[in-house]
């Protein structure tokens, strides 16, 4: 998580053999407690060496794409980045970059010939495979989007009142650290937490249509950081979670538990 980066320039190579069948054991193996509604798709392209399938700059040199598509509904937004995320960084554990596109793209390449369950459609697009050295475009691109900076840490967690930040010792502080660091459309970063006693309460500020997907990404980042370290808890609704300030909007609260 800490090491990981989107790449858009790959050296061209096709993924291998070992590679794809990893990858499609980490679609089959990926999960979410949000339910909605989501379909992961591989699958190999022969496209021109430098294009753009969405607005977030050019790819180029990629072969290999993943397709997600999902329902419109907020459950599967949210669903859509926790279960994709977990690819995404499996990926860069086999040595592989990616880049989450999110567009439109029916006609598109992608598009043609796929069938999407009833509700769904093609809304994300990722390449995956081996980086190449970035050219200019990609350098200015990160450069624009601000992709290496990210919100201080006090600015977006806070303990037990909104207006007492929450300490770097705190027991949540390494799964949120890592939520922190999570990629966000155009780095938007619109998660916000609130720790009180074992539990955390999310919330959000809508900024975009991909604000869910990105706070899905991120609840990714803090739930894979808390199996790592061996920790269990629930994600669930909450109908007396504290109000947030004017402009936020509450999410999901999650539970450590206790054995």
């Amino acid at each position: 998580m800490k090491e990981r980066r989107s790449v858009r320039t790959f050296n061209g190579e096709p993924i291998s053999d070992a590679q794809k069948t990893a990858l499609l054991k980490a679609i089959n193996d990926s999960s979410t407690p949000f339910g909605g509604q989501l379909t992961i798709r591989l699958k190999s392209f022969n496209l021109k060496e430098g294009y753009r399938p969405g607005t977030y700059g050019t790819i180029k040199g990629a072969s290999d794409f993943f397709l997600l598509g999902f329902g419109q509904d907020d459950d599967s937004a949210l669903s859509a980045g926790f279960r994709f995320e977990q690819i995404v960084l499996r990926a860069w554990q086999l040595g592989l970059g990616s880049c989450w596109i999110a567009a439109t793209f029916k006609g598109s390449d992608f598009d043609r010939g796929e069938s999407w369950h009833d509700g769904e459609s093609l809304r994300v697009v990722c390449p995956v495979g081996v980086a190449a050295t970035p050219g200019f475009r990609e350098k200015l691109t990160r450069l624009t989007f601000g992709s290496k900076n990210r919100k201080p840490f006090d600015s977006l967690f806070f303990y037990s009142e909104f207006n007492n930040k929450l300490s770097q010792t705190n027991r949540f502080a390494e799964p949120l650290e890592m939520m922190r660091l999570a990629p966000s459309s155009v780095n938007s970063q619109p998660w916000r937490a609130l720790v009180m006693g074992d539990t955390v309460h999310f919330y959000y500020l809508h900024k975009s249509n991909l604000s869910l997907i990105d706070c899905g990404i991120g609840l990714c980042h803090f739930h894979e950081t808390e199996r790592f370290n061996g920790n269990k808890g629930t994600f669930s609704g909450m109908e007396n979670a504290p109000n947030a300030p004017q402009g936020w909007r509450y999410l999901i609260s999650y539970t450590a538990s206790s054995d």
